[in-house]
C-alpha cells in the first residue's frame, strides 16, 4: 500500500475538531431483535449514531425483565466502536459520558486504540505516540461487572467464512462441546460455513452490524481514513454473545502467525487485534470489568498458518465456499489480484493438488506474473509485508519449498525464487511446531492435541 503523506492533515484536523464525545448508548428489544444505538459525537459538528441488531434465538436468555443486566457490556462495543469515527479527525481530546473508568481501564483502552491504529497511522505518515495522541476524560456512574450464569460446557465460535474458522468450527463440533457459532454481517462464505457443518441460521448468533453512512461521507470529503482493529469489534460482541446465551466460552481463529509485526522492527501490526498480545491484554480486562466468568482464547493459537491449512484440507466439502479475499467478499468471490488470494493459494499448496486450487481460485494465480511484487512481499524479499491478515515469510518458503518437491515444473513464480537453501528440515520444524504461549484451556487443548497428534 502506497504511504500518504498526511501529517500536516492530521494537525489541522485534530486542531479544527478538538473533541470527541461518546454521547450514549441505548439498547432494547423491538420487532424480534436485540437493539443498540450509540451516538457519537466529533465536536459539536458531526453526530455519528452506529447501530447493532441481534436476531432473537429460542437459545437466549433475553426478556424485558433481565435485559438491564447487559449494560456493561453494551457500552463496552461502543467504546471500541468508537475508534472508527474518532479518527476521521483524530480530536485530541476523547470524553466517555455514559460511565467512569478507572486509571487502569484509560491506560488500557489507550494501548488498543493506539496499537489497533498502527497500520493507520503508519500509511497516513503520522507520527505520534501512545501518551499523547488522545487524552481520555470519563463521567457518569461506574459500571460492575457481572455475575450472569454461565454454562462452560459450551462454546461460541466466531465465523468469517475463511479456511481457519472452518477448521475450529469442524474440529469442535466434532468434539463433546456444543458449539454456537456467531457471524456479524453475514455474507454467502459465512452461511455456507456453517451449513456445512450442519448448523443453521436458527442454531446461530447472527449480528448485524452498521456504520454510520455519515462516516463514508467524511472519508468521501478527504477526512482521514484507515484500518481499524476489526477483530477487537469480534471480541466485544462476542462478549455480548456469551451474556445473552449464557454461554462461558468464545473460542476465535488466530493463530501464531498473527502475532508477527507487518513493518519489521516496529510494533506495526495489521493483525494487532489478533495477536497473542491483544488477547492476553482483553482476557484480563474482561474478567475484571465485564464477567469473570468468560474464557476468551484462539483455540489455534498454538499453531501456523501452514499446520492450519494442511489440516482445512482435509475438509473438502469447503473447498468450493470458504473464502478469505476482502476485495471480492461483496461478490462470494476470490478476485485472484491480492495478496490475501495469492496467500492463501500458497499455503495451500502442498496440500491440495494445482487442478483443485485453480478450481477454487478460478486460475493459476502461482502461473500470475502480475502478482510478482505482491509474491516479493510475502516471501520476505520486500521490507514490508502486505497489510493483510497473510503469515510470515517462513512459512510462505516452507510451503513452496514443499510444492517444489512435490511438482516437477514450477510456475511463473516459483522460477524468480532461489529455494536451494531452504532444507527440509525448515518446513518440518514449521509443520510439528507447538506454541505454549496461549490462554486455551485444558478441556479445548486437548481437542487440538489429539488432532495434531494424529
Amino acid at each position: 500500500m502506497t504511504v500518504k503523506h498526511n501529517h500536516q492533515k492530521y494537525q489541522s484536523l485534530s486542531s479544527e475538531y478538538p473533541f470527541f464525545e461518546y454521547q450514549s448508548y441505548s439498547f432494547f428489544l423491538k420487532n424480534g431483535n436485540l437493539e443498540a444505538e450509540y451516538c457519537f459525537n466529533l465536536a459539536d459538528k458531526y453526530l455519528f449514531k452506529p447501530t447493532i441488531k441481534i436476531p432473537i434465538r429460542k437459545f437466549y436468555t433475553l426478556d424485558e425483565t433481565k435485559i438491564g443486566h447487559f449494560s456493561n457490556f453494551v457500552f463496552h462495543i461502543g467504546m471500541v466502536e468508537l475508534i472508527s469515527y474518532w479518527k476521521a479527525a483524530c480530536p485530541p481530546k476523547v470524553i466517555i459520558r455514559p460511565h467512569n473508568l478507572d486509571d487502569k481501564q484509560i491506560a488500557w483502552w489507550k494501548k488498543l486504540y493506539f496499537l489497533g491504529l498502527g497500520e493507520f497511522f503508519y500509511l497516513n505518515n503520522i507520527t505520534t505516540d501512545e501518551n499523547s495522541f488522545m487524552s481520555i476524560f470519563s463521567h457518569g456512574e461506574k459500571i460492575n461487572s457481572s455475575n450472569l450464569k454461565l454454562d462452560a460446557d459450551r462454546v461460541i465460535v466466531p465465523i468469517g467464512g475463511g479456511k481457519d474458522s472452518v477448521v475450529t468450527l469442524e474440529l469442535l463440533t466434532k468434539s463433546i462441546k456444543k458449539v454456537i457459532p456467531m457471524i456479524i454481517n453475514p455474507r454467502e462464505a459465512s452461511i455456507a460455513t456453517i451449513e456445512t457443518a450442519g448448523y443453521n441460521r436458527d442454531q446461530s448468533i447472527i449480528i448485524n452490524r452498521k456504520i454510520d453512512g455519515k462516516l463514508l461521507e467524511l472519508n468521501e470529503l478527504g477526512f482521514l481514513n484507515g484500518h481499524t482493529p476489526f477483530s477487537a469489534i469480534v471480541a466485544f460482541t462476542g462478549v455480548l454473545s456469551c451474556a445473552i446465551s449464557g454461554v462461558a466460552n468464545i473460542a476465535l481463529s488466530n493463530e501464531s502467525s498473527a502475532n508477527q509485526s507487518t513493518v519489521p522492527g516496529s510494533k506495526i501490526n495489521h493483525q494487532y487485534s489478533k495477536t497473542f498480545e491483544f488477547e492476553y491484554d482483553f482476557d484480563w480486562y474482561i474478567k475484571k470489568y465485564i464477567h469473570p466468568g468468560i474464557n476468551y482464547f484462539s483455540f489455534l493459537r498454538p499453531v501456523n498458518e501452514l499446520q492450519i491449512a494442511k489440516m482445512f484440507s482435509k475438509y473438502s466439502e469447503y473447498f468450493s465456499s470458504f473464502k478469505s479475499c476482502n476485495v471480492g467478499s461483496r461478490t462470494d468471490s476470490w478476485c485472484g489480484e491480492c495478496p490475501k488470494c495469492l496467500f492463501t493459494y500458497i499455503i495451500l499448496c502442498p496440500f491440495i493438488a494445482p487442478d483443485k486450487l485453480v478450481y477454487i481460485f478460478g486460475k493459476d494465480l502461482m502461473n500470475e506474473i502480475s502478482l510478482s511484487e505482491t509474491f516479493k512481499e510475502l516471501t520476505g524479499v520486500s521490507d514490508v509485508k502486505p497489510f493483510e491478515c497473510v503469515g510470515t515469510p517462513d512459512e510462505v518458503l516452507a510451503a513452496l519449498w514443499k510444492f517444489s518437491q512435490q511438482y516437477q515444473n514450477n510456475p511463473v513464480l516459483l522460477k524468480e525464487m532461489e529455494l536451494f537453501d531452504y532444507k527440509e528440515i525448515d518446513y518440518n520444524k514449521l509443520i510439528s511446531e507447538y506454541n505454549t504461549e496461549h490462554l486455551i484451556p485444558e478441556e479445548f487443548e486437548i481437542i487440538l492435541k489429539n488432532v495434531l497428534n494424529d
